[in-house]
């Protein structure tokens, strides 16, 4: 990653691959072991499609992907998102796919530069308004 990006600059497309495996592993990390997170009954039965991903391993994977453009995590100074969609993960081996495009909007003072997110999963929209600040050196 160059040091000085120009507005419209494209960040490289990174494709993570979310298994229930992931959901679980996650769900230790975090102390979150709400059930919609691992049991297709409770997640059916409270109207959703599906066991979904937890929104902030949505996130996470964004910050990832921002993260791997700069080489530097230290450089993530701020992360805003909407959660539009869940991703819903199914029971295989496959699990779902999250896509995440970025491209930097805006120079900003210090160094600092917004990156403009769009984080998808089958083909829709999961995060809305996703945008990162980095301070690159």
């Amino acid at each position: 990653m160059t040091s000085s990006p120009d507005i419209g600059t494209e960040l490289p497309e990174q494709v993570y691959r979310v298994t229930r495996a992931d959901l679980v592993r996650y769900a230790g990390a975090s102390g979150d072991f709400n059930p919609i997170h691992w049991n297709d009954r409770t997640a059916t039965a409270v109207g959703l499609p599906g066991v979904i991903a937890h929104g902030m391993y949505t996130m996470a994977l964004a910050a990832r992907a921002v993260t791997a453009w700069t080489g530097d995590p230290g450089a993530l100074v701020e992360q805003h998102v909407r959660f539009g969609r869940p991703v819903v993960v199914p029971d295989d081996e496959e699990g779902a796919e999250v896509t995440v495009r970025g491209k930097v909007g805006a120079l900003l003072d210090d160094g600092r530069v917004r990156v403009d997110l769009t984080v998808t999963s089958g083909g829709e929209k999961v995060l809305s308004l996703a945008r990162a600040t980095v301070r690159l050196q």
